[in-house]
């Protein structure tokens, strides 16, 4: 979810405005993922790299997801019947309010299933694949039976389909450390739609875009069958 800063700035406003203005454009591509049929709905919300921003910014990025995602918008989820999972380190630079109010999300909206919504959260695709490796080694695996099953498996949602398609707004072209061993055969959209002004008509064009694509995965042309939900 990238260009919130952009978007405040080009309006003469603090950084901060733009992570504000960013939540009116989650929940309507919450609604649009729902009206979709998408069954597993995955944002990037704040990258283990995010804590080398200014500590101000920090510090609102933080309030956001705990007040405005985890606390005021949370039981709105559960009604839509959306599960509420996370990924990413829980480590000590997550205050312990952010992290009591996910494991409480978690736990209300737990039975739901009509759509997966993961917010990858102190996130990183390499810390993840490291933390896999390390989380294989300490157990004891041998070697030679470290493969590409044994790693998926110690991922953070190894239960999480990899994604058909991923998203990135803003005009960025590149994935920013995001599901790098998931992303392996997604197929990628880039928007210049800055975060604050993503609405679902964008999602709906994202997903047009992906049905026109021709998915192969190494094989010959028309072999795999179509994703999404």
């Amino acid at each position: 979810m990238d260009g919130n800063g952009r978007w405040a700035q080009k309006r003469g406003l603090p950084r901060t405005e733009g992570h504000r203005a960013g939540e009116e454009a989650l929940f309507d591509s919450i609604q649009g993922a729902l009206e979709l049929g998408l069954s597993w709905y995955t944002v990037f919300a704040f990258s283990t790299e995010n804590w080398h921003r200014p500590a101000d910014e920090v510090r609102f990025l933080l309030g956001v997801i705990s007040d405005q995602l985890l606390l005021r918008r949370r039981e709105d989820l559960r009604e839509m019947g959306v599960r509420i999972r996370f990924i990413g380190r829980r480590d000590w630079r997550v205050p312990r309010r952010v992290l009591h109010r996910m494991d409480e999300s978690v736990e209300m909206t737990r039975h739901n299933r009509r759509m997966t919504f993961t917010v990858a959260f102190n996130y990183g695709g390499r810390a993840e694949i490291v933390d896999a490796v390390r989380a294989l080694v300490a157990a004891g695996t041998p070697a030679r039976k470290i493969d590409e099953r044994a790693i998926r498996s110690h991922l953070y949602a190894p239960d999480m389909p990899d994604p058909d398609l991923v998203i990135r707004t803003s005009g960025e072209y590149r994935v920013s450390n995001f599901l790098i061993w998931e992303l392996a055969y997604s197929e990628l959209v880039f928007t210049d739609v800055l975060w604050p002004d993503f609405r679902r008509e964008h999602l709906v064009e994202a997903v047009r875009e992906f049905q026109r694509r021709d998915r192969r995965f190494g094989g010959a042309r028309g072999s795999q069958p179509e994703g999404l939900p």
